[in-house]
């Protein structure tokens, strides 16, 4: 299972919030480019970039930081946040993500993601199916639609998705364990390569989802608050 560690970006600074509520925004590091060098020093290979100003905007903001973290690390990136457009696309691929995510984009322009699976291919396109009580939340999750999480991942994957990131907002950045039982359900009967996101608070979190067979997990808050070291995380992975 990848460990996968999580650098939101709002004005250029590396923060975290709760819930998703942008009013609950704490800043860890003023340099996400720094706090990625730490993570490739540390044995870490997969980094979760987020452009929170993106999502909000609905439109691409933060890729000069992207675009600094490519230069200056190796890291594989994976990018989200506020891609909406085939230029936004272009931009995050261009800035140097190996990897983009698309989640709001899926829910109300269905066509325009479909094409980037199209044009870049399954590998490059991650589905993001980000859940409020199981329903598909979009635009930095300060919307929530009706459509049932299972059934829109099950509709990309006929699509050709493989890859597909799962934030269960009600865990995200509570410390309190993720959504292990929700994760199982998804993973029933398919071969999707699931991330799990939200909630991971500690190693013990890690097993359990690798247990369940889950191809991620991105690791946000828990690293930020000090309560599992980059250290673990590496040999955990290895």
């Amino acid at each position: 299972m990848k460990i996968i560690i999580a650098i939101d970006i709002i004005e250029g600074q590396c923060v975290r919030l709760t819930k998703g509520d942008y009013s609950t925004k704490k800043t860890y590091f003023k340099d996400p480019v720094e706090v990625a060098k730490r993570l490739e020093d540390s044995g870490i290979q997969y980094l979760h970039l987020v452009d929170l100003d993106g999502a909000k905007a609905s439109k691409i903001i933060n890729y000069p930081v992207l675009e600094k973290i490519a230069n200056q690390t190796n890291l594989y990136i994976d990018f989200g946040g506020g891609l909406k457009s085939n230029e936004d696309a272009k931009i995050a691929f261009a800035s140097g993500a190996k990897q983009i995510t698309g989640g709001s984009i899926a829910v109300k322009n269905p066509d325009v993601f479909k094409s980037w699976l199209a044009q870049y291919g399954s590998d490059k396109i991650i589905l993001g199916a980000d859940c409020k009580d199981r329903k598909i939340a979009t635009h930095g999750w300060l919307e929530t639609s009706e459509l049932e999480v299972i059934d829109f991942i099950q509709k990309y994957k006929e699509e050709g998705v493989k890859h597909v990131i799962c934030t269960d907002i009600a865990k995200d950045g509570m410390l309190q364990g993720a959504s292990e039982e929700l994760y199982k359900n998804i993973l029933q009967g398919t071969d999707i390569q699931l991330i799990a996101s939200g909630g991971v608070s500690s190693l013990e979190d890690l097993k359990r989802l690798r247990e369940i067979n889950c191809a991620g997990a991105i690791v946000g808050k828990a690293y930020y608050e000090g309560r599992i070291s980059l250290e673990e995380l590496s040999a955990f992975q290895a």
